[in-house]
């Protein structure tokens, strides 16, 4: 399986690769926790999704839970040593409970780092919200509120927010000018942020990175195109669309004959924006484009927020070999700062090799990054996906760079 070669290429060239990633980082800003989506096929291995807000910290295992909180603890002591009470913004769209479980975690982590800390929701409440989370505790929601430049939160100004929510929509009106440092930035929201922009920060540091370990990029990289004036009731727009796919599945099919792979390759179209799995197209052929349904039709217009898809990424599929107790898996990696925080399965029985976990039935399983910590050459999946999390962070903190943050 090429993670055992990509470890050992790792392990041979430890320090130089730290040295690199050092290197790297002290050039960027991070934000305070970002997550990564991978993909493992056996031939190749990647990640397919970066979030910078990202929810699931309760599914994270208990021994990365409590060594969470110290590297949070390091984060907040290192970038904002005077910082003691913090609001933690929370989505606004949902009840479900294992949301609020997450909401828990951020906010045991936070508190675990002798920090002091609320839940709030940035909108017009004349009173507070209480959540329950799935063991039926009580989380109470304060509205956030701006006076002026000022941020208050029942009646106290807030100096520092750790957001939760994603801002599919932009919160200009709350945030721009206001003095409250917001981390991670609301100007990496999905309102904002692209996500051919991670893929191009991060296949160009997949190559930096294999020529350190001297391995071909392709092994690490997911070759992503960004495709605009998206409009599925356009019989131009599906012929651009079809070309575009029969030419990166050309080039896929001319790397499996240089790897012996027999497979054949598909693509995955998905919204250059937003998040939790909506409108992602799984496909096989530019026909396939061509003789898009209704049903093709209504998933790629299902966004966040109802507001529409009009530009998606045409990215290489990258199957999944992991199979979790006869449920199709994948792993999730989690960062605070650049450092790895935790990680788990993400597993699905309903969907297939070849189809987006992200979505209604998944289920969460044990990964523990901390047991890398304890011997890293004894564990090669999670040496190399923490990498590939690693190699995400450095990505997210080019965005913010280019984002002049």
């Amino acid at each position: 399986m090429i993670q055992d070669v990509i470890h050992k290429s790792i392990v041979s060239n430890i320090d130089a690769v730290n040295d690199w990633f050092k290197q790297k980082g002290n050039q960027l800003k991070f934000p305070i926790y970002s997550s990564y989506d991978i993909r493992d096929s056996g031939y190749k291995v990647a990640p397919v999704d970066a979030n910078i807000y990202p929810a699931g910290f309760n599914n994270i295992c208990q021994i990365d839970y409590e060594g969470a909180v110290q590297i949070f603890k390091r984060y907040m002591d290192k970038k904002y040593p005077g910082v003691n009470h913090i609001a933690l913004l929370a989505e606004e769209h949902t009840k479900n409970p294992y949301y609020w479980d997450n909401i828990s975690k951020i906010l045991g982590i936070i508190k675990g780092a002798d920090k002091k800390a609320c839940v709030g929701w940035a909108k017009d409440m004349t009173e507070d919200f209480v959540a329950e989370n799935s063991i039926g505790e009580e989380i109470v929601v304060h509205p956030i509120k701006r006076q002026g430049n000022k941020i208050t939160m029942h009646g106290h100004q807030v100096d520092f927010i750790v957001s939760n929510n994603d801002f599919s929509v932009s919160y200009d009106g709350y945030f721009k000018g206001a003095e409250v440092i917001v981390d991670p930035f609301y100007e990496l929201g999905w309102f904002r942020r692209r996500k051919h922009d991670f893929f191009r920060h991060y296949n160009t540091l997949v190559e930096e990175f294999c020529k350190v370990i001297d391995l071909d990029p392709w092994l690490m990289s997911v070759e992503t195109s960004l495709f605009e004036n998206f409009d599925l009731n356009d019989q131009e727009t599906l012929h651009r669309l079809a070309h575009e796919v029969d030419v990166l599945l050309k080039k896929q099919k001319e790397k499996f004959i240089q790897y012996d792979r027999s497979e054949d390759p598909f693509v995955i179209i998905k919204n250059n924006s937003g998040t939790y799995g909506l409108a992602v197209l799984t496909v096989n052929s530019a026909e396939e484009v061509l003789a898009f349904n209704n049903k093709a039709r209504k998933k790629m217009k299902a966004t966040k927020g109802g507001g529409g898809v009009n530009q998606v990424v045409i990215q290489e599929g990258i199957p999944t070999r992991l199979i979790s107790e006869e449920e199709t898996a994948e792993p999730a990696l989690y960062m605070i700062g650049d450092e790895l925080a935790g990680g788990f399965l993400r597993a699905h029985k309903q969907k297939g090799p070849n189809e987006s976990l992200n979505s209604p039935g998944a289920i969460y399983k044990r990964l523990c990054v901390s047991d890398l910590k304890i011997n890293v050459e004894g564990y090669p999946l999670e040496n190399v996906y923490g990498w590939l999390a690693k190699l995400g962070v450095l990505a997210i903190g080019k965005e913010i760079d280019q984002f002049s943050l």
